[in-house]
């Protein structure tokens, strides 16, 4: 597997000299939001501000890029290079109506609203990360940060952070009658099935698409009564 933004580049470099397919307005469509994602996914990997404003692409948009591609390799009858030449060509040509307009942004967020419509529908949003899981998430996050940089101020905040939500995590599973054992046996499990999600992430090269906000929230002082 590779990263979204390898695929088109894969699209682009390898299959441009093949005749594309005749494709119906609705495929169209559909190939029109699978480029229109892998240059966002591509943007927000380079750190692009007006990329950043929409959700990650990392995961879901690189699903929804391979199962509309397979689909409409099936449906046409053609091969995934015939797919590969239509979406280069889209992407050439968003890429030409981006750069006559006044308004840039305009043309991608004109695009990009009835695209997340079909992201939702084709690939909905996963439920998000439990107590327990953003304790093991954020735990990861402050050992890779610490194993980077040190014990930066970034690193200690992780680590207060995931202290927190494992403790909150705890104080959860008492509450439904685990034991100490049970709990510590409960987190272990955890934080390995989040290791081996890392792992398996890493091999892809892509980023995670873990949501820390909500993890964060989780961790917030409660609220005084």
């Amino acid at each position: 597997m590779t990263s979204l933004a390898a695929l088109l580049l894969t699209a682009q470099a390898a299959f441009a000299p093949v005749a594309p397919p005749a494709l119906t307005p609705a495929q169209r469509d559909d190939l029109t939001c699978a480029a229109a994602f892998a240059i966002i996914a591509s943007e927000q990997a380079r750190g692009v501000t007006s990329a950043l404003a929409y959700p990650t692409m990392v995961s879901r948009g690189r699903t929804y890029f391979v199962k509309t591609a397979e689909r409409i390799v099936t449906e046409t009858g053609s091969s995934d290079e015939a797919i590969g030449a239509a979406l280069t060509g889209i992407v050439q040509q968003l890429q030409t109506d981006a750069a006559r307009s006044n308004d840039p942004a305009g043309v991608v967020d004109a695009v990009m609203e009835p695209c997340l419509a079909k992201l939702d529908a084709t690939v909905p949003v996963p439920p998000p990360p439990s107590m327990l899981q953003c304790a093991a998430y954020v735990q990861l996050a402050y050992e890779d940060v610490r194993n980077r940089e040190g014990d930066s101020s970034t690193a200690r905040d992780l680590k207060t952070l995931a202290s927190v939500l494992e403790s909150r995590a705890r104080d959860e599973m008492r509450d439904e009658g685990l034991s100490g054992n049970e709990a510590d046996a409960r987190l272990i499990r955890t934080r390995e099935a989040a290791l081996a999600a890392e792992a398996a992430r890493r091999a892809d090269d892509e980023g995670s698409d873990i949501d820390f906000e909500h993890c964060f929230n989780l961790a917030r002082p409660a609220e005084k009564r």
